[in-house]
């Protein structure tokens, strides 16, 4: 790692690492990316908490440095009941062009991304392509949020739908839209598919209702629009229901 531990600073898009916070979501980075964390911190408070044991027995199995730092995890962590902190090398991973994809064009919350993230791995879904621009999944808001599943999935970043369709052809595309064509119960799922959903302000743009099967999901008049992570969790439950028939 080229910065020492005491040059570390709070979270920046422009650092080649980032942090994962807590006991249970550091346990995921270093089950599923060990290779990529430069080291792990706690406070000497939460050396009894659930979780440290393990964390402590993962780093000395895989020659992964640990310490207890106080001050350092004060300095960086966005919350003071940080007992924990996982610092790593932003990584890049590919999709599963057989798999089935979430596709989120322009998100811009950190909480609906990581909820996002954490839904797809509850539903079986582990690729995720992003439309620029878009959060940047490696902020440990989304991290937290994603309670470590972001360790699970595989993620891309592309520079448009068109770039991310160039990559993967032959896919069913279902764009998931206010004014969508046919109501979800309606559509049948050919795998593999993508599901797109749009920004959280704005939605998808009238060019993607020429995209495959653009689908609406049916709620009140009480309401304009569904949340974002809301929407997409319901489209994955819809296809997870299904399936288990």
């Amino acid at each position: 790692m080229e910065e020492s531990h005491s040059k570390l600073k709070r979270y920046d898009k422009k650092y080649e690492y980032s942090y994962v916070f807590g006991a249970y979501p550091t346990l995921d980075l270093l089950k599923e990316k060990s290779d990529v964390v430069f080291e792990v911190y706690m406070k000497e408070e939460g050396m009894a908490s659930d979780g440290v044991e393990e964390v402590v027995r993962l780093c000395e199995e895989r020659n992964i440095h640990w310490e207890v730092n106080d001050r350092l995890i004060e300095k960086i962590a966005f919350k003071e009941n940080t007992y924990v902190v996982g610092v790593f090398k932003k990584y890049e991973s590919e999709l599963d062009s057989n798999g089935n994809h979430i596709v989120l064009v322009n998100p811009s919350n950190t909480g609906n991304l990581g909820t996002i993230i954490r839904t797809m791995l509850g539903f079986g879904f582990k690729d995720l392509a992003i439309i620029k621009p878009g959060v940047d999944i490696f902020e440990p808001k989304v991290i937290r949020s994603s309670m470590g599943s972001l360790f699970h999935i595989n993620f891309k970043y592309f520079n448009s739908i068109q770039e991310y369709m160039d990559v993967y052809k032959k896919r069913n595309i279902y764009p998931f839209m206010l004014d969508g064509a046919k109501n979800i119960t309606e559509v049948e799922f050919k795998e593999p598919f993508s599901f797109i959903q749009g920004n959280e302000g704005s939605g998808l743009s009238d060019e993607f209702k020429d995209i495959g099967q653009s689908i609406y999901i049916p709620h009140s008049k009480d309401i304009d629009s569904l949340n974002l992570s809301v929407a997409t969790s319901i489209g994955m439950w819809e296809y997870s229901r299904r399936k288990e028939k």
